[in-house]
C-alpha cells in the first residue's frame, strides 16, 4: 500500500490526538453516506409519487404539495430533537429508532385511503424517520475532522445526489409495474433494512468517548465567547450560537436554498409531464441532477477547505441562479437535463461551505442541536416552496412565475453568502495554504 495512502487515512494527519492508525473518522463517513443516501432517497422521492396520488385522490397540485410541506415542517422538530439526541447519547440510537419510525411510515402510507391518514402516516411519522438524518450526519462529519472538515461535508452530504439518483428510478419503476403503494412499502423495507446495521457502525470521537470532569465542563461554560475571534478552541452554547449574526444569515441562507431546491425537486417531473415527456424520462431529470451534484460535492469541499468556504459557497448561488432562469425558458428534454445537471452542480456545491462554516463558528459541543435548529430554516423554505408553487400553478396554470421566483431566492443567497463573517481562524489557514 502506498505511504501517501496510509499517511492520508492515518489517524494522525486527520486527528490532533492521532497515532498514525487507520482513523475510524473514514468509517463514520461511509456509514453518514449511506445513512443520507436512504432517507434523503425516500425525500426526494416523493415527487414521483406525485402524479399517482394526485390522480387517485383527485386533489389539486396545491394540496398534493401540502403534504410534502407538512412532512419537512415536522422534521424541523424532530431535526432539533434528532440532534440534541445525538449529541446526548450518540448518533446510533437516533439512527436506531429513526429506521423503526420511517418503515413504519411508508408501511402505513401504502394503506392511505385519506388526506388525514398520508398527513399521518407520511408528513409525521416519516418525518420522525428521517427528519434528522442531515444535522447529525453532518455534525459526525464535523466532529471526526478538522483539517479536512468541508470534504468530509462533501463526501457525507454526496449521499443527497445519491439517493436521487437511486431512488427515484426504483421508485418510478415500481410504480409503473406494481403500483405506488407496492412502491412505497418496499422503499419502507429497503431503509429499515440499511439504516440498522449501519447504526451500530457509528461511535463517538476519541476525545467525545473520554467524559469531561466537573472542573473541565465548568470551565468550558465560563468560557468568554466573542463573534469573530479564533475558533480553534471556542464552543458556543445553543443560545449563545443563535444570538451570533452568522447564526441569522446562516438560517435564512438555508431557508432560500431548500425554497429553490424543492419547488424543483417536488414539481420538476410533473413540470415535465405536462410538457409531453414520458413519466420514466421526466423522473430521469431527478436522477441527472443527482449525477451532477456529487463531483461538484467532492470539487467545491476540496476547494473550499484550501481557499475559502465564502468564495466557493457565492460562485455555486450564482450557478444556481443562472440555472433557475434558464428552466423558466426550458420546453423540451435536452433544455431540461442541461438545467439537470447545471442545478444539481449547484446545490451539490453550496452546501459544504455553507455547513462548514457552522462547524468552524460554532465549535463541536452542541454541534448537532444547533445544525438541528438551522435545520428549521432549511425545511420552512423546503414546505414554502412546493406549497407556493403548487398555488401558483393552480392559479396561473403554469410555472412561470414559480420558477422566477427561485432565480429570486437564488440571487437572495448570494447577497447573504457574502455578509457572512468568516472566522479567523479559517482565514489564517487559508493564507497559510496559500503562501506555501
Amino acid at each position: 500500500m502506498p505511504s501517501w495512502f496510509k499517511e492520508y487515512f492515518s489517524s494522525k494527519s486527520n486527528s490532533n490526538d492521532g497515532d498514525g492508525r487507520f482513523y475510524y473518522g473514514w468509517v463514520v463517513l461511509a456509514v453518514c453516506l449511506i445513512l443520507i443516501t436512504v432517507t434523503y432517497g425516500v425525500r426526494l422521492s416523493f415527487g414521483v409519487f406525485f402524479e399517482s396520488l394526485e390522480q387517485d385522490f383527485g386533489w389539486t397540485r396545491a394540496l398534493t404539495s401540502s403534504v410534502f410541506s407538512v412532512y419537512m415542517l415536522i422534521g424541523s422538530l424532530f431535526a432539533i430533537l434528532g440532534g440534541w439526541v445525538a449529541d446526548r447519547y450518540g448518533a446510533k440510537t437516533a439512527f436506531m429508532v429513526m429506521a423503526f419510525f420511517a418503515f413504519l411510515g411508508l408501511a402505513l402510507t401504502s394503506r392511505v385511503s385519506t388526506l388525514w391518514h398520508i398527513y399521518l402516516s407520511y408528513s409525521l411519522l416519516v418525518a420522525m424517520g428521517t427528519g434528522a438524518t442531515y444535522p447529525i450526519a453532518t455534525s459526525l462529519a464535523i466532529r471526526w475532522f478538522k483539517e479536512r472538515r468541508a470534504l468530509a461535508l462533501a463526501i457525507v452530504t454526496s449521499g443527497v445526489g445519491l439517493g436521487s439518483i437511486l431512488m427515484a428510478p426504483v421508485a418510478s419503476y415500481l410504480i409503473t409495474g406494481y403500483g405506488w403503494r407496492v412502491s412505497s412499502l418496499a422503499i419502507g423495507l429497503i431503509a429499515f433494512i440499511i439504516m440498522i446495521p449501519c447504526s451500530f457502525l457509528l461511535r463517538r470521537t476519541p476525545v467525545e468517548a473520554k467524559a469531561l470532569s466537573k472542573d473541565e465542563q465548568q470551565k468550558t461554560s465560563n468560557l468568554n465567547f466573542t463573534e469573530g475571534r479564533d475558533n480553534e478552541f471556542r464552543e458556543f452554547s445553543i443560545i449563545q450560537a443563535i444570538k451570533t449574526r452568522n447564526f441569522l444569515l446562516m438560517i435564512c441562507i438555508l431557508f432560500f436554498f431548500s425554497f429553490c431546491l424543492f419547488m424543483v425537486m417536488t414539481h420538476i417531473v410533473r413540470h415535465a409531464i405536462d410538457l409531453g415527456i414520458e413519466p420514466i424520462q421526466a423522473a430521469s431529470i431527478i436522477s441527472i441532477s443527482g449525477f451532477a451534484n456529487i463531483p461538484t460535492r467532492i470539487l467545491t469541499g476540496f476547494v473550499s477547505d484550501r481557499f475559502g468556504r465564502k468564495r466557493a459557497a457565492l460562485i455555486c448561488a450564482l450557478l444556481m441562479a443562472a440555472a433557475m432562469l434558464w428552466l423558466t425558458q426550458s420546453s423540451s428534454l435536452w433544455m431540461l437535463y442541461v438545467f439537470a445537471a447545471a442545478f444539481g452542480a449547484a446545490y451539490g456545491g453550496l452546501s459544504p461551505p455553507i455547513v462548514a462554516i457552522v462547524g468552524d463558528t460554532f465549535g463541536l459541543r452542541n454541534i448537532g442541536a444547533i445544525l438541528g435548529i438551522l435545520e428549521v430554516g432549511w425545511v420552512l423554505g423546503a414546505a414554502a416552496g412546493p406549497a407556493l408553487t403548487g398555488y401558483i400553478f393552480d392559479t396561473t396554470g403554469g410555472y412561470d412565475l414559480a420558477f422566477l421566483s427561485g432565480v429570486l431566492a437564488a440571487l437572495v443567497i448570494v447577497i447573504l453568502v457574502f455578509l457572512i463573517k468568516v472566522p479567523t481562524a479559517e482565514k489564517s489557514t487559508i493564507n497559510r495554504r496559500l503562501t506555501n
